[in-house]
């Protein structure tokens, strides 16, 4: 029997079968751990990390205090954003990593959605 992380990875690599990003429409490659969510942009082109938000970030750190870990990944997605758009990005290709769109992934995409961004 295949254990659940194979089956994550395998997911995933079908999806990066058909996405990349470039350096006007990077990548928004989403990981989470139990504790923790992160999200960077990509350039796949360059092989190049353009910027990058995590649940640890200081900026966002500050105001967790007692926060679920959907609003949380909230946060996240509104500072992601606030980042893309001081890089001149407005639109993105959401790489969700091979994690279902459901829960704190959706939350995040959903705040990234309506701070301004595209995909």
């Amino acid at each position: 029997m295949i254990d659940k992380y194979t089956r994550r990875k395998r997911r995933h690599l079908r999806i990066r079968k058909r996405i990349s990003g470039t350096k006007d429409r990077p990548r928004a490659v989403v990981s989470r751990t139990l504790k923790h969510i992160y999200v960077q942009l990509v350039d796949d082109t360059s092989q190049k990390v353009l910027t990058g938000v995590s649940s640890l970030t200081p900026k966002i750190k500050k105001k967790i205090k007692n926060k679920t870990k959907t609003e949380v990944s909230i946060e996240v997605g509104k500072l992601l954003a606030e980042k893309a758009k001081k890089f001149g990005i407005e639109n993105i290709v959401f790489d969700r990593n091979g994690y279902a769109f459901k829960g704190r992934i959706k939350a995040l995409a959903n705040a990234v959605r309506e701070a301004g961004l595209k995909f």
